[in-house]
């Protein structure tokens, strides 16, 4: 079979990047060829990809994907597949994989209503209403049952079309034999004293996974506790709002951030506890990496992926309404208690090893590849 891919922008550290690669490669493994459609493409191409980039500019991002859709359908029509597989919302597709969430309940809920009267809004809302209407054609991957009901509230989207998909995390993400050797080596090498606590925050976009409220956490921590911590972030951003906010806070000495990089699993190992306090999250990958690793965490309850922690008791989730002063609490209290993070750490991998966290891209595959009438 001839699978077509779509996405707008690939770069190896984003989190629905990384999920298109392994389902993509997951359908290559059974003998289909891949075609990947983008508008970037950043990293090495897998053997055996045909690579298509759309040679599209535009000065709006809704102007952008019009251009890109447009080139995308005039491609298909002079060289045909026979499923076309997006990872963003626009029409044509035979399957959708729903990393972001619900737009129109956004736009509803959280902005002006003027908003909905720019063209952006438009754009969105039609590619959007592509996707998900009854008279579309398009299965929907699922992979926060938090979303669904949006889905269905605006669209009325019938059940069957909703296909929900376990978690996938990778299984280098797993805690190793050699945990405790590659965690002593990791904080040798980044000058981590064994009183030294290790806080770090995993996740491309910054404003919306929340760093602002974990830099008021990190400087809201007693006096002693504050000096024995310090903060890692990685991702893929501008770095320099935040360093502005850490330094006005009094503790730019104790805060990295780093770009997007490929050995998270030592930092997930090496730290004491991963902060992700998001404004809204549509799963939270790095929750789950966090668990398979023994890492405690420290999560809003807006995560689509939260119930996990809460599931697998290994950490604290912060309840709707957030409320600053009670994640400061919750911080302190589980930076404070080393019992209780290792216990924390034991029911995580515990958890790890009976729960089904990792067939996700099997699973998306048997979707994309079943036959349709």
């Amino acid at each position: 079979m001839r699978l077509a891919f779509v996405l707008y922008k690939y770069f190896p550290f984003g989190g629905l990047q990384r999920d298109f690669m392994r389902i993509a490669q997951e359908c290559q493994r059974r003998g289909h060829a891949i075609r990947v459609y983008t508008l970037i493409w950043e990293g090495p191409v897998p053997e055996g990809f045909d690579l298509r980039v759309g040679p599209v500019r535009a000065m709006f991002n809704h102007r952008r994907n019009e251009k890109f859709t447009a080139w995308l359908q005039a491609d298909l029509a002079s060289d045909p597949v026979d499923r076309v597989v997006g990872f963003n919302k626009m029409p044509g597709l035979d399957v959708y994989y729903a990393a972001d969430p619900c737009f129109e309940e956004k736009a509803q809920t959280l902005r002006n209503p003027l908003y909905r009267r720019w063209s952006r809004y438009r754009h969105f809302a039609e590619y959007e209403r592509a996707v998900f209407a009854p008279e579309s054609k398009t299965e929907i991957l699922m992979i926060s049952e938090v979303q669904q009901p949006f889905f269905v509230k605006h669209y009325a989207t019938p059940a069957r079309r909703f296909h929900l998909l376990p978690p996938g995390i990778a299984s280098d993400r797993r805690a190793p034999a050699d945990a405790q050797e590659v965690r002593a080596a990791f904080r040798q090498e980044f000058g981590l004293q064994d009183d030294s606590l290790l806080v770090v925050q995993i996740g491309s976009g910054f404003k919306t996974k929340g760093l602002d409220r974990s830099l008021r956490a990190i400087a809201s921590l007693p006096k002693a506790l504050k000096q024995r911590t310090r903060l890692m972030v990685i991702g893929q951003d501008d770095p320099k709002p935040f360093l502005m906010q850490s330094k006005a806070l009094g503790i730019s000495d104790q805060v990295d951030i780093l770009k997007g990089r490929s050995d998270i699993p030592r930092f997930l190992l090496g730290a004491d506890l991963l902060m992700h306090p998001a404004y809204n999250e549509n799963t939270g990958t790095v929750l789950l990496e966090a668990l398979v690793a023994g890492l405690p965490v420290l999560v809003t309850d807006v995560c689509g992926y939260a119930h996990y922690i809460h599931d697998a008791d290994c950490g604290r989730v912060v309840p709707s309404p957030f409320n600053q002063e009670q994640l400061n609490i919750m911080l302190a209290d589980m930076l404070t208690d080393d019992a209780q993070r290792a216990e924390w750490s034991r029911h995580a991998l515990a958890y790890a090893d009976t729960a089904d966290l990792y067939s996700m891209p099997e699973r998306a595959a048997d979707v994309i590849l079943e036959p349709r009438s």
